[in-house]
């Protein structure tokens, strides 16, 4: 898993509310089983003028003008904010790995489904809750500067951009960490390797009747 540590990026002013896992990838796409390819099909039901369309290549479907991401500067940013309880809905994974695949790194919102932001955390892709009050002005930030960038700084835990302010924003410690080494579950595991190893063999000490072959 990649690393987080200092990001900069245009911010996405995705400016919704609830906005669910299957509206940030749609069920048609799940048959899909490596993490890659993902971004093509992100918020596919308002990005294109033939939604769901499974049968024709990508590069002959129809952009829907009127979607941000089919915009610039947006489609080049890496930085999406949004409102609250984004990435509700089911569990499906592949939703964070359809907004890396696209190119965000951060999220920003007031609050996340619980299930989405831990993926969030397993694949490397930073989620910042944020005070209600400091969305509404980066939101005016983004309608007064068109191509808005941010710096993430996950170490110091602050959003800046040079001219317009600072947001600080706090992190779990655990996921702080995983995130900045690029460790996920499995990762974090195998960093006590040695201390299950002793463990386990303290066991089979105490226990070998459990381990009789």
């Amino acid at each position: 898993m990649q690393p987080f540590s200092t990001h900069t990026g245009i911010v996405i002013p995705f400016d919704r509310r609830n906005v669910d896992t299957d509206a940030i990838v749609p069920k048609q796409y799940l048959k899909m089983l490596e993490k890659t390819g993902f971004g093509a099909f992100l918020f596919d039901d308002e990005r294109y003028l033939d939604p769901g369309d499974v049968e024709t290549p990508i590069t002959e479907r129809r952009p829907n003008p009127d979607f941000i991401l089919n915009q610039a500067p947006y489609d080049k940013g890496s930085i999406l904010l949004a409102r609250d309880n984004f990435g509700c809905g089911s569990s499906r994974e592949h939703a964070v790995w359809a907004l890396a695949d696209f190119g965000i790194r951060v999220v920003i919102a007031p609050s996340f489904g619980e299930i989405f932001y831990n993926n969030c955390i397993n694949n490397g892709l930073l989620p910042v809750i944020l005070k209600q009050a400091s969305v509404e002005e980066l939101f005016a930030c983004c309608r007064e500067h068109a191509g808005f960038e941010l710096t993430v700084d996950l170490e110091n835990q602050t959003l800046v951009n040079p001219a317009q302010g600072e947001w600080p924003f706090r992190m779990e410690d655990g996921h702080r960490k995983a995130l900045l080494q690029g460790l996920d579950e499995i990762g974090l595991t195998l960093e006590r390797a040695e201390a299950i190893r002793a463990f386990e063999a303290n066991r089979r000490a105490r226990e070998p009747w459990l381990f009789t072959e």
